[in-house]
């Protein structure tokens, strides 16, 4: 037994006893979701159009995110219709900005690795940053969006006479709270994978015009971007949605 194996044994235990059937669903999203990461790139790199991969598989990756990580429907629901509409405005920003950026390829520290190797492989390099820039804020979207969606789906619950305004006042509140948090994680991550670069750029005394012109550190630096104003997006559109939708099935 491998240490990877040892790991997945052991999160499928803690996640079995902490969280009952909704963590064994939770671990099958996980899988699930590494399953469907590794056809994108099989897929990709059979020569399948990376526009109609992104098609398919980023609703499909929403759904088996949101619907396998809750047990609530209607949490569910509201959180993958927020989800999606909020990752649609994503995208086209990414599209955009990805563009202006040209931060797509290999950076100066793969030159090494790549000497007397051809590039020239028949994909997009820019598609394949785009895609992957997608896929890597959608958790961080649908985080957010399942917790706003459960904290006000159980503050109605709890209170089923609250009206539409004192709904929108708790959540404006409730999402103050998860704003820190999830931006924070967001950030924290950033400083954990980008470490060894980081240490990289200080022993080769790179200026910081050499690192803010530097492939690895502006593809990185806009995904934490991009997250952060999907997090920023979803958190009154899911208020809003949800307040919405209970204010007419109460009438």
């Amino acid at each position: 037994m491998n240490t990877l194996t040892a790991l997945l044994i052991l999160l499928f235990a803690l996640m079995l006893i902490v969280g009952g059937t909704t963590g064994l669903k939770s671990y099958l999203s996980v899988i699930l979701n590494a399953c469907l990461v590794i056809l994108v790139a099989l897929l990709i790199s059979w020569g399948v159009d990376i526009v109609w991969v992104g098609i398919i598989f980023i609703p499909l990756k929403l759904l088996t995110i949101i619907y396998l990580g809750t047990h609530d429907y209607a949490v569910a629901k509201n959180s993958f219709i927020t989800a999606l509409l909020v990752s649609v405005t994503i995208i086209l920003t990414i599209i955009i900005f990805e563009h202006f950026a040209q931060a797509a390829g290999f950076g100066d520290q793969a030159s090494e690795e790549l000497v007397g190797l051809s590039l020239n492989v028949g994909i997009s390099f820019p598609q394949i940053s785009i895609i992957v820039t997608i896929f890597s804020t959608l958790g961080a979207i649908a985080e957010a969006s399942v917790a706003m969606s459960a904290g006000l789906l159980e503050l109605k619950r709890h209170d089923p006479n609250i009206n539409r305004t004192q709904l929108l006042h708790n959540g404006n509140q409730v999402g103050t709270d998860i704003l820190g948090t999830a931006l924070n994680t967001i950030l924290f991550g950033l400083f954990g994978s980008f470490l060894p670069l980081f240490i990289w750029y200080m022993r080769l005394n790179y200026s910081l015009f050499d690192i803010l012109n530097d492939k690895l550190f502006i593809s990185e630096s806009m995904i934490i971007i991009y997250s952060f104003i999907g997090v920023l997006l979803t958190i009154p559109l899911t208020t809003y949605l949800l307040a919405h939708t209970l204010d007419k099935d109460n009438h």
